[in-house]
């Protein structure tokens, strides 16, 4: 005998009906969204704090602002991830807030004519200079170039022969807009011309950044696994810190990551990285690339979200990004990125074409709560793979025991009845286990079977209590081989 959720047992009508029950079909992939957290233009139109799916580069650009920090990060977020699903949260400039400023000296005149390669914010701008012009008249055209490119985050303006430029977006995103000259160097057909002097003031006195409690508290229930984060402030990173741990909670599990970068020395990078315990968070340092952090942490997160999406337990290195490579000179070398990883930051490198590409992905995370050393969530990949098993777990045992009556152990339970005990849901969650490890997301099944434990509550008998031994899958980050040299004919 079956028993019915809706088909009545006092039917006598003729002939054929039929229920539909899909607690044994559920298969449906995982939704995976990313989220782009900026600053949009003064002029901007999209409501501050209230989530939008990015529709397109044009139209980020449109709504945000050309050269606002979140058209510019939506622009590096998709150089990495052309197809995921992503949402932007725009924020206005804080009330308080400064705007960056630097300046462009034209001291001396172009003895020859020539091509000027000027890269802000890792974008090249190209001014045409000739003897003909003055300092006064250089400054003008550098200027002018400047203001013609409305993807630039600065406005440019000139008295005499200096160029002023301003911050687009107030606050201390402003200090990264790095400012050189010729990034590709003679090599990349990059010089000053004959003559022509420049002296370039750095970007800086930006202050304040936009509050993120309010934002993000407006993204409701909605789940976004991959997070772009501007800042690394410590306001801003323990907004995000409280905001991610409150989502990885036991009445919430919405679980998801954020993903930031650090502009600094070794020194300023590991002193940021002890000062911070985040499973959540991860930063990437660098030092000396014209590309500002915000941008790094774009575009490390879409990377980063191409990869995780397809399968959270492949390791994370050697995933290429469109950051510009610092200079050889600034480059961590091995020993210094050993230092970062253990110091809860990532690590990249830089290869021989100048691509930079991640090297091991962390998550700030390294004491536990009574301030000990603690590696179980050092590994961002660690930290997807425990979402996704549990959410495929959550989703498996919602289909298929979602209405059902309950017995204890060991009681007659006829074939058909929509009754489990919770010996069966045990059964069950072992399959679904062995499944997963199959697909490549969680190992030791033995393990897991002996530890695992569900039973009823001792005072609660419509509730059953598990204990679920996940053990996910390792990445391969090492092989270590010690080389013997032989003599033919030796053992």
């Amino acid at each position: 005998m079956v028993d019915y959720a809706q088909i009545p047992q006092n039917l006598r009508l003729p002939l054929f009906y039929a229920e539909l029950d899909n607690s044994q079909a559920n298969s449906a992939p995982q939704t995976q969204r990313s989220l782009i957290i900026g600053q949009q233009a003064a002029g901007g139109t999209l409501t501050p704090g209230k989530p939008v799916i990015l529709q397109s580069l044009p139209w980020a650009r449109s709504q945000a602002g050309l050269g606002s920090q979140l058209a510019l990060q939506a622009e590096w977020y998709r150089k990495r991830d052309s197809f995921g699903e992503v949402y932007l949260l725009p924020l206005a400039d804080a009330e308080a807030a400064v705007a960056a400023t630097g300046s462009i000296a034209v001291t001396a005149a172009a003895t020859a004519l020539g091509t000027l390669n000027l890269y802000i914010a890792g974008i090249r701008t190209q001014v045409l200079v000739s003897p003909a012009l003055s300092t006064a008249q250089t400054a003008s055209a550098v200027a002018a170039a400047i203001n013609a490119n409305a993807s630039l985050p600065v406005t440019a303006s000139v008295s005499t022969s200096t160029v002023t430029l301003a911050a687009k977006n107030k606050g201390a995103c402003g200090n990264d807009i790095d400012l050189r000259l010729n990034y590709l160097g003679a090599a990349g057909g990059e010089a000053t011309p004959a003559g022509l002097a420049l002296t370039l003031t750095p970007m800086a006195n930006g202050a304040t950044n936009p509050a993120l409690d309010a934002a993000l508290a407006a993204l409701g229930d909605k789940e976004f696994d991959f997070i772009v984060l501007p800042y690394t402030d410590t306001a801003s990173l323990d907004a995000m810190k409280a905001f991610l741990a409150n989502r990885w909670s036991w009445e919430r599990m919405l679980y998801g990551g954020a993903f930031a970068a650090y502009r600094g020395t070794l020194g300023d990078a590991t002193t940021f990285g002890l000062a911070r315990n985040d499973p959540h968070v991860s930063a990437m340092p660098f030092h000396g690339s014209p590309t500002p952090a915000w941008l790094w942490a774009a575009n490390v997160a879409g990377a980063c979200a191409v990869s995780l999406r397809a399968d959270p337990g492949v390791p994370l290195h050697g995933l290429p990004l469109d950051v510009l490579a610092p200079p050889i000179e600034s480059r961590f070398s091995a020993p210094e990125r050993n230092v970062l990883l253990w110091d809860g930051l990532s690590s990249h490198v830089v290869a021989d074409d100048g691509t930079v590409m991640t090297e091991t992905i962390v998550t700030t995370y390294q004491k536990n709560a009574l301030g000990q050393p603690d590696d179980s969530y050092l590994y961002v990949e660690k930290m997807y793979l425990l979402a996704y098993v549990i959410r495929d777990l959550r989703s498996f045992v919602t289909s298929k025991f979602g209405r059902v009556k309950l017995a204890s152990n060991g009681q007659p339970i006829r074939a058909g009845s929509r009754t489990v005990t919770p010996a069966i849901i045990r059964d069950a969650i072992l399959g679904r286990y062995r499944d997963l490890q199959r697909r490549g997301f969680v190992q030791e099944y033995e393990q897991f079977a002996a530890s695992l434990v569900v039973e009823r509550n001792g005072s609660n008998r419509c509730r059953v209590d598990g204990l679920l031994p996940i053990v996910t899958i390792d990445q391969l980050r090492q092989f270590a081989a010690l080389v013997q040299p032989r003599n033919a004919g030796e053992e």
